[in-house]
């Protein structure tokens, strides 16, 4: 079942095309993975798909709906976890999961969400002094809160140590194993070949090469997907 549909996606800002033709399905139940460099509009995509971003041109359905014009309902079936999120630093766990909850029509048991993910013992801890790892823990049981059908991680392990990293990859699988369909942006190729199902390479606004982890590595003649991101990305400018 296809739950994020794309067809010739634009997006400018001013006279700077960011997104050019961008087309791309995400099937029920997948981590779906977008990669690309710097300034590729992997960013700017998944805003419009969460409907934080108007695009100029092309269609463009998640859920069935339209994130612009149906906006309200979409923001009840999705979760979001943005490359800038941010809380303010007095905030304690256990009010930022309250206070989320609250968002949503039926929300899931915030007190049983903080349980599942590890976060009992940090409840009274204000989000200023957390590690970078507890952080990234909150910011998923904050985009599960919602009870997700649908969730937008971007760049969600940047600025990490590599065992919070492993950390959270695992409660990136365990979100796709509860029946959540995450889509990833990530600029980790060892990240994205761990999790993804599937992987889109979106270089200078328009999808390059989409295909499993394997696939890709397959198509770029090497051994890893780290040499197969640089010998097709290297070979599209070319």
């Amino acid at each position: 079942m296809t739950v994020i549909e794309i067809n010739g996606l634009q997006k400018s800002y001013k006279t700077h095309r960011v997104l050019e033709d961008v087309t791309l399905k995400v099937e029920k139940g997948e981590i779906f993975g977008i990669l690309g460099p710097n300034g590729a509009g992997k960013t700017t995509a998944v805003e419009c798909m969460s409907g934080l971003r108007k695009p100029d041109g092309g269609t463009l359905r998640v859920l069935g709906l339209d994130p612009q014009t149906q906006r309200a309902e979409l923001l009840q079936r999705i979760g979001t976890q943005l490359q800038e999120a941010a809380l303010p630093d007095a905030i304690k766990v256990a009010e930022a999961l309250r206070l989320y909850a609250s968002f949503y029509d039926e929300p899931a048991d915030w007190r049983a969400l903080m349980d599942e993910w590890g976060l009992t013992e940090k409840r009274r801890a204000r989000f200023g002094s957390l590690s970078g790892g507890w952080k990234q823990r909150l910011f998923i049981a904050l985009a599960l809160v919602g009870n997700p059908e649908v969730v937008f991680l971007d760049e969600l392990t940047t600025g990490l140590d590599p065992a919070a990293r492993r950390m959270t990859w695992g409660l990136i699988r365990d979100m796709r194993d509860r029946g959540v369909t995450v889509v990833l942006v990530t600029h980790f190729m060892d990240e994205a070949e761990a999790l993804c199902d599937r992987i889109a390479i979106i270089d200078r606004g328009q999808v390059v090469h989409e295909g499993t982890p394997g696939e890709l590595i397959s198509k770029g003649h090497t051994n890893s997907l780290d040499d197969a991101y640089f010998a097709l990305t290297e070979r599209t400018v070319s």
